[in-house]
């Protein structure tokens, strides 16, 4: 009786605090957006940008470009290293993503496909297929792109992609990915922030589509 008289009932429960009672999933990254961008102003910044590099390759939702261009940004005389940490941190969680896929899928592909955020099914099934006819080219192109890596970590240990082309394309992809950032900001320092922070999405696709046809533009002329 007393739980009752306690709890309103459906009706008279606004439907604009039930919907308050879940915060948003875009509230939600953007509080996880913030928490990665608080680390480059503190002593931890180096050691954070490492770990979050090594996690957004098998489950964590941010890119650490966000935390390298604040890094680089406040001194820009090591853009290159923290763009080498980044890469070095995201191979090696490339890594483990391959394990995870290759050891452990059967166990923890639940958690996965349900919790973590880019990672479902149809994901999956699509990597499988771009595997099965240029496997380099299609972790390369993840590696580089704004593409959520981590299922194409995931889905070569799944496909039992080699490792070593796993690690191969992975250190070029990487490598080209935060090396560029790196060299606009030290070059250009603070000011590239604002374009990197609005652009960097549209200008990861064009690169990667003329990476693309330059690979391709080679191999035909091969033949």
């Amino acid at each position: 009786m007393l739980t009752s008289q306690l709890e309103p009932s459906m009706s008279e429960t606004p439907v604009s605090e039930e919907v308050a009672v879940a915060p948003s999933k875009p509230r939600m990254f953007k509080r996880l957006y913030q928490w990665v961008l608080h680390w480059a102003e503190t002593p931890y910044g180096t050691p954070a940008l490492a770990l979050i590099s090594f996690a957004e390759s098998s489950f964590f939702p941010i890119p650490p470009d966000v935390l390298q261009i604040a890094l680089s940004v406040s001194r820009p005389k090591r853009s290159f290293f923290y763009a080498a940490v980044s890469s070095v941190a995201s191979v090696l969680g490339g890594i483990l993503g391959w394990v995870i896929g290759f050891a452990l899928w059967a166990l923890v592909s639940d958690f996965f496909l349900n919790i973590i955020p880019g990672v479902n099914q149809t994901h999956i099934d699509t990597v499988t297929k771009l595997y099965q006819s240029n496997a380099f080219l299609a972790i390369f192109t993840a590696a580089f792109s704004i593409i959520p890596f981590k299922v194409f970590t995931l889905g070569a240990g799944i496909c039992h992609v080699p490792l070593t082309t796993l690690i191969f394309a992975s250190l070029l992809g990487r490598s080209l990915r935060f090396f560029l950032v790196a060299t606009a900001i030290y070059f250009f320092g603070p000011r590239i922030k604002v374009l990197l922070d609005k652009y960097f999405e549209w200008a990861a696709i064009l690169l990667t589509g003329l990476l693309i046809l330059g690979i391709v533009s080679i191999k035909w002329l091969m033949h």
